[in-house]
């Protein structure tokens, strides 16, 4: 490699997390290796460790460093001055210079070396191992002393801390290991502060952070700052250091200095800020400032005016409340007051930066980075103040809120109001601040020394011992519910202060005493994180504990006992095992103000080893995190946390998940419809995870197309008087969703409509041909309209103009034509851009005999694009892009896919290093992963059967603060929890790729219905345009499915679809073809519903032409459907026959007339059903359709209605054992009922049988079908025909006289103005319609005496025991008399075949 090759910096920015580099003028890259591995070892040892962080950068050496110093600002003068002169425009050149000078301002500006000049003494450590291993030492590339820092121990105790003089902006930190040696840092923490007491952990993506740190000694790892900070004292905590060596560290810090004017507020002064004028109308805000306070309650701003409006920003519980309000209408039905909460836990005597930006209504509040956007409420849009805005509290009682609001008591800096520095203003005492006692231009800090217990920690301190009492004081601060506060073994017993579901309880038991003990608790909800102060006080006879100093709160009893004190105190933990052991172990939080025997702890003195002792805790720091701020719950789930973590609880929000982010509805009734559910009212949501909420739709799934319904609250018929021109009737309407759901329903159907009707008596309407409108309505958009129901936008008439039939030719409606008859004009709005109606106007009812009635119908739209979006992807290289996808902390995404390939990539969408990518990886597995800087993560999901399947599948993907998740068709899913601590933000910067990635691994196939965080893709207009990508997908089954019949399954295809006919009885393309046979004399077709039998079936090549049943063979439901026609009797048409006496059968007595027979046990004789008393065999088709589930029976035979039967209740309902399946002729051994074989089965059925299915077997067809297979024979002649599913010539009754037939179609209620067609004269229809009631009656009557004489109630009569005479033969008489002609048979086990 040649001397001249340029040496390169990589470093990590954490603020833009990715790799970023410099390079020396040469522009040349070097062949080293990128330093990758090394960096990934030591952030896997930091992995073990528990240390998060921004993705290590690379590392480089002492030299290479020294290089780049002295050429990095020349090398990006040079990248710069390249870029420029490779534009091709002028505007581009400039364009670029700017970048360039705007970039070297911000490395100039704040990217200094604040380390490498300060003297030894700014250096300050824990401890040192030698003189030689000095603080002063620790210097980036220095390699004075013994090359760098090491402590005496190497453990978690020890820390560096540097002065850097003065407050300065720190934006980034670089390190390195000893000089020369195996100690190094591997992971640290940073903290800061202003004072060098009361240490603030650096912050990032919700956490405190962690850095990942150096592998070696020489290399320099440096971390750019997410969130700069300003402080004067940094401290590094390392967490874990070199296997090899000990803790060593080289360090250096970047940044700028920092100056702010500073006011201290003593919680009495207020600043006043005076206007120029007394009444200022401000359109327009910015306030900037930064304040801290160790008090939860403050005002920090407040401005009023006379007529109401005010701005206020306050601290209430140690949250920032900003109020506003821009004034409410006269009427105050519209308010103006708005409040928006942001932050918590700003108590901590720490810097927080505040913005506020309003331009009219629109109002952004930043609080430490976050911002929220709102808009005010009310319909004003400029802030109406009188004289003054003050800062630090209110000065007077202000008219909208005055009473109870304390003063501001910290500091504040950089206090901005539009422009005017009015920190500055009042050091130059250009402000009214005669209200402070005593004004100062810095910062008083109060020292409170906060202690964080983390779960393993403990502190202990030293107490009276031997003493008669006990009195302890502290503040505390906690999330978590329970724990323990403080634990003292007493001389003879033990005292426990713990946190309880939220109250402070306190237990104290004496040993030596029998029964002395105390227990009582305090306060409530006491983990909120606010500081609680605790007070406890135990004497001979008495014990009192107090919360919050108030004295309701005071808890006290006079319980007889002695206290005898220990030595020492255990603050947030007790990990001893001795006698006397408190209910819990440890504590999670923040103490401080810690007292002992009416005494404040020396906490500096134990910190320096000199009292008491502790273990795992933080001292001088309280590192609590609100993990409900922001509050990652969406959609009004209610956030709870403990000290790690947070949850949502999100019932009643009509969402679901970890962050209440999935709609638990489906988008709209057509995904209804496509999941099977009927016609009913549902909940929908159009937009999914977006911002509109579920709403309650009216579903009418019809044969063709789903209807939405979105009713509203004007009563049909409503009647409209006393309105005129000049005063007109509005008539309000409000529907059962809000407008901005309706119009989401509007925007994703294919057609909407709307009926709208003015029915009238000397009222005009739009007053046509030519007049002003006396009435209109408001559409979307708050648009007025001219047209009617039945007419176009743009038309000035109603349905009758446009048909030229109105009353009045003269006039284009009907009621313009204003006559003294009631007219109507009604019609469906079509137009969707103006659905749907809100108002109606009405402005011609003030006259003598004026009326007007309206009727304005629900909205109706039928169809989804979005559902049914959809683009084909035909070449491996084809794709769509889009819009980068903004899916910071939440992003979810869900779609269908069929395809034939193995493989493919759905969807891709990249970052500097985050991205995200859903695929099929094979053809069972589903892949889902992304990386937003904790490295790549994958979620697999695995199908039990192939994707492949040119089927539609549905997949969904999300991925949030606390989980990610992948499903599958809304049954396989794997869910993947995400790091308690690390990168949280999805930062993607490339378009978003659909169909492949990169070009490689292209999706072959159909992609609909692509949301994206509630949002549709829109894949058919963006396919038109692409090559390789066709709108649209072939072969939806939705749409054609419907063709095919009998319950045959539609099989999608690229070009078409097919129907799988192969459960049903049909054939055909359609499924709608009759497969049936021809019997002669002796012909049978016997069926095995073994399943051992149907297993050795399964490997015949006809195993998709023969079904099984399921593989239980005890039924409890049998579903036997099939037509016949014969003209001879008798005959068994169907029998089932099982390994046990069960058996069920249907034949045609010797009469003609059909019989149900079962035999399920528990009864002496089988269950007959005569199933119509008519004689059937009759050489016309008949249908049956038996469905038996448990006792209940069902048949219905031909078209009439079905009828209901029971089976008895001493009969069992378990068809046990099932065996074979025959048609037409039985042949069988083992038991069969005698009276089958004597009456019925000679000499056979001779006929037609046709649709023969019971269950899920269609029998005839695999007869008729397969060749050599052992599931299904026959014996003799079997000839195919569909003679027994031939139509009815001769009907037994028409449907006309059928007393149970409805004309679905009948239109209700009946126009009585109808026109009769073919010019029927009225009379004669209505002299028709008596004489067809007269006949109807005459008809019903003749039927129910029919019925009656052969009436049957279902259930078994037998007359045996009287003789013989009700018998059909005598043979009946005989078996049914026979107790012994049974077992006879099940003696000999005969096999009958006659």
């Amino acid at each position: 490699m040649s001397d001249r090759c340029v040496e390169i910096y990589y470093h990590y920015s954490s603020s833009e997390k990715r790799w970023l580099a410099r390079r020396d003028q040469e522009a040349l890259l070097c062949g080293t290796a990128h330093p990758d591995s090394a960096a990934l070892a030591g952030c896997g040892t930091r992995r073990k460790s528990n240390c998060q962080g921004a993705r290590i950068s690379a590392q480089i050496s002492a030299a290479q460093y020294a290089k780049m110093q002295r050429h990095a600002r020349i090398g990006l003068k040079l990248l710069m001055w390249i870029f420029s002169h490779l534009s091709i425009s002028q505007a581009a050149s400039s364009s670029s210079q700017q970048s360039q000078t705007g970039l070297e301002r911000h490395v100039e500006k704040c990217d200094e070396a604040l380390v490498t000049p300060l003297p030894h003494n700014a250096f300050t450590s824990s401890s040192v191992f030698t003189s030689g291993y000095a603080p002063g030492y620790a210097k980036l590339n220095k390699r004075g002393g013994a090359g760098g820092w090491s402590p005496l121990d190497s453990d978690h105790y020890q820390w560096l801390q540097i002065d850097l003089g003065s407050r300065k902006q720190v934006t980034a930190i670089a390190t390195q290991g000893r000089y020369s040696s195996s100690d190094w840092t591997t992971c640290y923490r940073l903290l800061y502060s202003d004072t060098s007491r009361n240490w603030k952990p650096y912050h990032q993506d919700g956490n405190i952070w962690a850095f990942a740190g150096n592998s070696n000694t020489e290399s320099v790892v440096r971390h750019d700052l997410q969130n700069p900070v300003v402080a004067r004292y940094l401290r590094i905590i390392p967490l874990d250091w070199s296997e090899e060596g000990r803790i060593g560290l080289r360090f250096e810090i970047y940044g700028c200095p920092y100056w702010a004017d500073v006011i201290n507020f003593d919680g009495q002064g207020v600043i006043s800020y005076r206007f120029k004028m007394k009444k200022m109308k401000i359109l327009k805000d910015v306030i900037a400032l930064k304040f801290k306070t160790s008090e939860s309650e403050g005002v920090i701003l407040h401005g009023e005016g006379q007529q109401g409006d005010y701005i206020t920003l306050e601290l209430r519980r140690g949250r920032l409340l900003l109020q506003i309000n821009l004034g409410s209408n006269q009427y105050g039905s519209i308010l103006g007051h708005t409040s928006v909460i942001s932050g918590s836990l700003l108590d901590d005597h720490h810097w927080h930066s505040v913005v506020i930006e309003r331009y009219r209504r629109n109002v952004n509040f930043t609080l430490d980075q976050h911002t929220q956007h709102f808009r005010t409420n009310g319909e004003f849009d400029h802030l109406d103040l009188d004289y003054e805005l003050t800062f630090g509290g209110m000065p007077y009682s202000g008219k909208p809120m005055s009473g109870g609001r304390r003063n501001f008591k910290g500091c504040m800096e950089s206090i901005n109001y539009n422009g005017e520095n009015i920190t500055d203003l009042a050091r130059r005492k250009k402000l009214d601040t005669s209200s402070f006692r005593n004004l100062t231009f810095s910062c008083m800090d109060l020292h409170t020394f906060p202690v964080f217990f983390n779960g393993t920690s403990f502190l202990q301190l030293p107490g009276r011992r031997d003493h008669n009492m006990v009195s302890v004081g502290f503040q505390f601060r906690s999330w978590n519910p329970s724990g323990l506060l403080l634990f003292s073994s007493l001389a003879d017993g033990m005292l426990e202060l713990s946190l309880n579901d939220g109250k402070v309880t306190v237990h104290i038991s004496v040993s030596q005493q029998k029964n002395m003990r105390i227990d009582i608790a305090s306060g409530s909800g006491l983990n909120d994180g606010e500081w609680h102060d605790v007070r406890f006080l135990a004497k001979e006879n008495f014990a009192m504990l107090t919360i919050d100093g108030d004295e309701a709160s005071a808890v006290s009893t006079n319980s007889p006992i002695i206290i005898t004190t220990g030595s020492t105190y255990h603050f947030g933990g007790y990990f001893l095992r001795t006698s006397a052991s408190p209910s819990q172990r440890s504590f999670q939080g923040c103490m401080q103000l810690i007292q002992v025997d009416d005494q404040l702890a020396d906490l500096a003195a134990v910190e320096q080893g000199r009292m008491g002792a502790f273990e795992n805790v933080s001292l001088d720091m309280c590192a609590i995190i609100d993990r409900c701020m922001p509050n990652h719950c969406e959609h009004g789930g209610r956030c709870s946390q403990t000290w790690d973590s947070f949850t949502c609880t999100c019932d009643g929000t009509g969402y679901t998940g970890a962050t209440c982010h999935t709609s638990v509805y489906e988008q709209s009734c057509e995904a209804y419809k496509h999941l099977g559910r009927s016609s009913d009212a549902y909940w929908i949501d159009p937009d999914g995870s977006g911002q509109l909420g579920p709403f309650k739709v009216i579903c009418n799934m019809t044969e063709d197309k789903v209807w939405t319904t979105v009713v509203n609250n004007l009563p049909a018929q409503t009647a409209v008087t006393g309105s005129s021109r000049e005063r007109r009737t509005v008539l309000q309407l409000n529907y059962s969703a809000s407008m901005e759901q309706v119009t989401a329903i509007i925007n994703s159907a294919e057609h909407c409509e709307q009926h709208i009707a003015y029915a009238c008596r000397m009222s005009r309407l739009l007053n046509t041909p030519d007049g002003t409108p006396y009435t209109w309505w408001v559409g979307r958009g708050n648009e007025k309209h001219f047209y009617w129901g039945g007419s176009g936008p743009g038309i000035q008439k109603c349905a009758c103009g446009i048909e030229r039939n109105c009353t009045d030719s003269k006039y284009y409606c009907n009621c313009d034509a204003d006559q003294k008859q009631w007219r109507d004009d009604s019609g469906l709005l079509v137009y969707k851009d103006h659905l749907p109606v809100s108002q109606v106007a009405v402005g011609d009812t003030n006259r003598p005999s004026s009326e007007a009635k309206l009727t304005v119908g629900p909205l109706r739209c039928h169809g989804d694009r979005s559902y049914w979006n959809a683009a084909s992807f035909n070449t491996p290289s084809s794709y769509l892009h889009f819009s980068t996808f903004q899916g910071e902390t939440s992003a979810d995404i869900s779609f269908y896919f069929k395809t034939s390939a193995p493989y493919g990539v759905f969807l891709e969408n990249l970052g500097n290093t985050d991205f995200i990518r859903l695929e099929l990886k094979s053809p069972m597995v589903v892949s889902f992963s992304f990386d937003v800087g904790n490295g790549p993560e994958e979620l697999n999901v695995h199908s039990p059967t192939p994707l492949n399947d040119d089927q539609w599948h549905r997949v969904s993907a999300e991925r949030n603060t606390k989980e990610a998740i992948l499903q599958l068709d809304q049954k396989y899913k794997e869910v993947r929890p995400a790091p308690t601590q690390g990168h949280t933000r999805l930062e993607l910067y490339s378009q978003l790729y659909v169909g492949a990635a990169g070009g490689q691994r292209g999706f072959l196939g159909c992609i609909r219905s692509l949301k994206m965080n509630g949002v549709t893709l829109d894949l058919e207009e963006r396919a038109k345009v692409t090559p390789g990508v066709k709108p649209g997908c072939s072969g939806h089954c939705t749409s054609f499915g419907m063709y095919c019949r009998n319950g045959g399954k539609c099989v999608e295809k690229y070009n078409g679809y097919s129907c799988d006919c192969t459960t049903t009885a049909y054939d055909g393309p359609f499924c709608s073809k009759d497969v049936g046979g021809f019997f002669e004399v002796g012909t049978l077709v016997r069926y095995n519903l073994i399943p051992e039998v149907m297993a050795a079936a399964s490997n015949l090549d006809e195993k998709s032409i023969i079904p099984s049943l399921p593989i239980e063979t005890n039924l409890t439901r049998e579903d036997l459907t099939f037509s016949f026609s014969t003209s001879t009797s008798p005959s068994i048409l169907v029998y089932i026959s099982s390994k046990t006496q069960d058996y069920m059968a249907v034949v045609l007595r010797h009469n003609g007339t059909l019989q149900l027979r079962y035999s399920l046990g528990g009864l002496k004789e089988p269950f007959t059903i005569d199933i119509d008393p008519r004689k059937l065999a009759n050489g016309q088709p008949h249908t049956v359709n038996i469905s038996r589930v448990e006792r209940d029976i069902e048949i219905q035979l031909d078209h009439y209605p079905p009828v209901s039967y029971t089976l008895p209740e001493a009969s069992d309902t378990q068809f046990n054992l099932v065996k074979s399946l025959f048609l037409g002729k039985v042949f069988e051994t083992g038991h069969i009922d005698p009276v089958l074989i004597e009456k019925y089965n000679t000499p056979g059925f001779v006929g037609c049988l046709s649709r023969v299915q019971f269950n899920n077997v269609a029998p005839l067809k695999a007869a008729l079908r397969s060749r050599g297979s052992v599931t299904v024979s026959h014996q003799g002649k079997l000839v195919e025909s569909n003679c027994g599913a031939s139509p009815l010539t001769i009907p037994p009754m028409s449907a006309a006289t059928d007393p149970w037939h409805l004309d679905a179609g009948a239109d209700f209620p009946f126009n009585e103005e109808r026109v009769i067609p073919d010019g029927v004269n009225r009379n004669s229809a209505i002299i028709g319609g008596i004489i067809a009631v007269v006949i109807f009656t005459i008809l019903c009557t003749l039927v129910f005496l029919i019925r009656y004489m052969f009436r049957h109630k279902g259930t078994y009569h037998t007359n045996e025991t009287k003789g013989g005479e009700s018998s059909e033969s005598a043979d009946t008489v005989i078996i049914g008399t026979d107790t012994n002609f049974t077992e006879t048979i099940d003696e000999s086990k005969k096999e009958w075949f006659i």
